[in-house]
């Protein structure tokens, strides 16, 4: 599938790691420094960045034990492809900045790779779900599994219960997408502290940014109701 050639000003960032690699905590950090710039700045997610997104990442986070690998997989899909419809598209048309806590790479490495799916199939079925829609840029958090594990805190979800071998699969298709798209995929050591992780993330942010100068909004582009479910679901508008 070609990917869409609608014109878009805006910027599309994600970021992909295993559990307790410090995501939200840097997600954070990254939107102060957009924002420090003029930028508008939209935080989201997957699953769960839509009302329907978190209905489905209940059920795929906290759903029976039977939920078989291509179930799954399909779950994901559908929330990808309803989050992108409604929430990604529109603000990048309008020209804001999009900051997505997961996206396609981690469907490639947790069903694709993990859940032997395959890559290819997998990839396949999100270009499909997003008509090719793919980030300008992703930080890739890398952390050893045992590590992440020991962050983890609360009871932890069906995907969480997983064995380190299968977190191991994760960890090693990340890095393979990284080889691979090198120039959209950035690894970053999140072994460190967040102070630590922060200054590699904002080092490569004003390398590749720092002279962006801000598009200016396209209000028309987003409606009253659009940016109202921005705000009150997983995405945050400021």
């Amino acid at each position: 599938m070609q990917p869409d050639d609608t014109v878009m000003p805006g910027i599309f960032v994600t970021f992909e790691g295993g559990d307790g690699a410090g995501k939200s905590t840097q997600i954070q950090q990254v939107k102060t420094w957009f924002e420090d710039r003029g930028f508008t700045v939209l935080v989201t997610r997957e699953p769960g960045g839509t009302d329907l997104g978190l209905q489905l990442r209940h059920l795929v986070q906290n759903g029976p034990d039977d939920v078989d690998p291509r179930t799954e997989a399909l779950l994901y899909a559908a929330d990808r492809a309803y989050h992108v419809a409604t929430v990604i598209r529109p603000a990048l048309e309008a020209g804001y900045v999009v900051l997505g806590d997961r996206y396609v790479d981690s469907s490639v490495a947790y069903q694709g790779a993990a859940r032997n799916l395959g890559v290819e199939e997998i990839r396949t079925l999100s270009t499909w779900a997003t008509r090719a829609l793919m980030p300008t840029l992703t930080f890739l958090l890398d952390l050893p599994p045992e590590v992440g594990a020991r962050r983890r805190n609360g009871v932890p979800d069906r995907l969480e219960r997983e064995s380190t071998d299968f977190h191991e699969r994760v960890r090693h298709e990340y890095l393979r997408l990284a080889d691979e798209q090198a120039d959209r995929i950035v690894v970053i050591d999140a072994v460190g502290t967040p102070a630590e992780v922060y200054s590699e993330i904002r080092g490569v942010l004003e390398e590749r940014f720092a002279n962006l100068s801000r598009p200016e909004p396209v209000t028309a582009k987003v409606c009253e109701e659009e940016a109202t479910l921005f705000s009150s679901l997983g995405g945050v508008i400021l």
